[in-house]
């Protein structure tokens, strides 16, 4: 085996090892012009720019305008479903209130009914319980002397 692979071995098994060699190197890299744009090239694809922030701000400005604009639809659908229950239940007590009226009447007529089958009753049975009540003074009661 070859020294750079054992290097390699060595570095991948030890990790203070890659560590203070990472601290020897680096000094050295960030002395050279072209290893410096290297590693800022390498870390610029890390880093979030200007562009990329203004992107998310306007991806989530038009993600708060569709939200705000789906809440107002389902608002003012709740609304129209709100109002035609409402107008459902209006038109159910209306018919309610009108078969309630249509009873009342029906009471009424029955109580003038039963109110006239008393009177009928009463003026054909009276003669005879007046008739039966002579009877039962005239048998009870002695004539006077």
């Amino acid at each position: 085996m070859s020294v750079g692979r054992q290097l390699l071995e060595e570095l991948r098994r030890d990790e203070e090892l890659r560590r203070a060699l990472a601290e020897k190197l680096l000094p050295e890299a960030l002395r050279h012009r072209e290893l410096r744009r290297a590693m800022l090239v390498a870390l610029s694809r890390e880093v979030a720019t200007k562009e990329d922030i203004e992107k998310l701000r306007r991806a989530t400005k038009e993600d708060t305008e569709n939200l705000r604009r789906a809440t107002k639809e389902d608002i003012e659908n709740l609304r129209k479903a709100t109002k035609e229950d409402i107008e459902s239940l209006g038109r159910a007590i209306k018919a309610l209130e009108e078969r309630v009226s249509s009873l009342e009447q029906m009471v009424a007529r029955v109580e003038g009914q039963l109110s006239l089958l008393v009177r009928v009753f009463i003026a054909f049975n009276l003669p005879t319980l007046i008739g039966i009540i002579g009877i039962l003074l005239r048998t009870y009661v002695p004539p006077p002397p």
